[in-house]
């Protein structure tokens, strides 16, 4: 099958992928807007149109009015539930499979690299389909749909909230551990759909370019470049990851386009 795409993968960025021996993944809310996921920044709507997600998305908010909180989570977790992976999700899932070593980072808390078929995966925000209780931490896989909201820990009695990162929170130790270690022995290092303007994860692809790794930055925003070891590449994850996957290896499997399922 021809490549649909072929001006659009510089040569050596393909090679220097199809030769990889560890590759590092770093993804961001871009690459799940093309599911249809809103990224965290975007005017909310409906019933909590009045409300920014900075108001809401801290421990602060939490103690003042753990119910409005509890619902604006359990408000987004039913949309999360009602997307798909697309085709820049399944084109990771093609990578892996085709490197002997592959670590994915996701600042994404929706779940759909897992749903798509990524296996190595770190979530450095959390999960916005688990809850955690709000005191000790306890995880919780299941709590009732009926009485009390936010219900309380089975274990502990304090009350559940989203297992995700909030504002004013550190992210997870062991998370952050894991992928500074993925990063120092990684050759190609690829940040998908991040505008990096946030830390810690922000310095993560500056990190592997001073370990000697191959970079590719990719998302709607940056400036084209085709010279190693930095790449830029503008455009949609779902168009892009494809095309870049098909390049390196041309006997890949198509992948669909960015709504598949």
């Amino acid at each position: 099958m021809a490549d649909p795409t072929p001006d659009l993968i510089p040569p050596s960025l393909a090679e220097r992928l199809r030769a990889a021996h560890a590759v590092v993944v770093l993804t961001g809310a871009g690459i799940s807007a093309e599911s249809g996921i809103p990224t965290f920044r975007n005017p909310q709507n409906g019933l909590w149109a009045n409300y920014r997600p900075e108001e809401l998305a801290t421990p602060q908010a939490f103690r003042a009015n753990p119910r409005l909180v509890w619902d604006w989570y359990a408000w987004r977790r039913a949309a999360v539930a009602t997307v798909l992976p697309n085709a820049g999700h399944r084109a990771l899932v093609e990578i892996e499979a085709r490197v002997p070593q592959f670590t994915l980072l996701t600042q994404n808390v929706d779940g759909l690299h897992q749903a798509a078929g990524s296996r190595r995966v770190i979530e450095l925000h959390g999960n916005i389909r688990r809850v955690k209780c709000f005191d000790h931490g306890h995880p919780v896989e299941s709590w009732p749909s009926t009485g009390a909201l936010p219900p309380p820990c089975p274990i502990c009695g304090s009350l559940l909230r989203p297992d995700v990162v909030w504002f004013g929170e550190q992210l997870p130790a062991a998370a952050l551990e894991q992928a500074a270690d993925a990063i120092r022995h990684c050759d190609l290092f690829l940040t998908i759909g991040t505008s990096l303007r946030v830390e810690p994860a922000a310095s993560l692809p500056y990190a592997a370019l001073e370990h000697g790794a191959t970079v590719l930055i990719l998302n709607q925003e940056v400036a084209p470049s085709t010279e190693p070891p930095l790449y830029g590449m503008n455009g949609p994850a779902g168009t892009l990851l494809p095309a870049l996957v098909h390049a390196a290896w041309p006997d890949a499997p198509a992948v669909g386009d960015a709504h598949g399922a």
